[in-house]
């Protein structure tokens, strides 16, 4: 079987990145007749090089970062209000979301094969630590210094009230990506309602999706999971808060 054949096998669904761009950037265009040139970019995945290759990356310019390890938005609401307030006027907004999880040529989740390496490592690196952990009982080394290890800390401290989810599925490796999936969605959902006052557009569209990482020479593909467009007054108002009065904050 070829490395397509096995991921095809685990997500069916699952199609490359640059038919995914080409297909939902067409649908925003053409449908939604949303102006390209006018759409702030921003993404919630893994800080991982090898996510450098998300199609959307090569059409929409400047993106915005939110991620960090495991795909979580660490940006939080601070960098939620400040994608909103960079939207260029007249534009939308678009968020593109999820975690990543390798395969290699056997079909095996959670391993993959790096450009100009011999051996496989872990993807998502930081998604299979956490499962070693949750499997033997550890830790980072870092519990006193949070600050050195924060966002892996975090990461599994999002996940934890998963674990027996986690280890009792049939794959582990899938099954903390798919709960890493479903947090950063409720996440992104949050912190949007959170900013609803924050964005200066009308518009948000959020794609949510698992990526995966494939060998060197193969393309990448995504799983979508959710499509969404939101008229930002209708987001719902989660926990709202108001934005400091500094200054500074209010120039974000």
């Amino acid at each position: 079987m070829s490395i397509q054949d096995h991921l095809l096998r685990e997500y069916p669904n699952a199609d490359t990145g640059q038919n995914v761009t080409d297909k939902y950037l067409g649908f925003l265009s053409d449908e939604f007749k949303s102006d390209l040139n006018k759409m702030l970019f921003a993404t919630s995945v893994c800080s991982d090089d090898v996510n450098v290759s998300t199609d959307f990356r090569k059409v929409l310019k400047r993106p915005f970062s939110m991620g960090g390890l495991g795909g979580l938005p660490f940006a939080g609401y601070t960098g939620m209000v400040a994608f909103a307030h960079h939207i260029p006027d007249g534009g939308d907004g678009f968020i593109f979301y999820g975690p990543h999880i390798g395969i290699n040529s056997e079909g095996r989740l959670g391993r993959m094969l790096r450009q100009g390496q011999s051996h496989e490592t872990n993807s998502c690196g930081a998604l299979m630590l956490a499962l070693d952990r949750f499997k033997n009982g550890g830790s980072s080394p870092l519990m006193e210094a949070k600050h050195l290890d924060f966002e892996q800390i975090q990461l599994e401290e999002a996940l934890s009230p998963f674990k027996e989810r986690i280890l009792s599925a049939d794959n582990q490796a899938k099954e903390i990506t798919e709960v890493a999936m479903e947090v950063i969605h409720r996440r992104i959902r949050k912190l949007s309602g959170m900013a609803k006052k924050e964005f200066n557009c009308d518009r948000l569209f959020c794609l949510g999706g698992v990526i995966i990482n494939t060998d060197p020479g193969t393309p990448d593909y995504v799983d979508v999971r959710h499509f969404s467009m939101y008229n930002v007054n209708d987001l719902e108002e989660i926990y709202p808060i108001s934005l400091l009065e500094s200054e500074a904050f209010k120039a974000l």
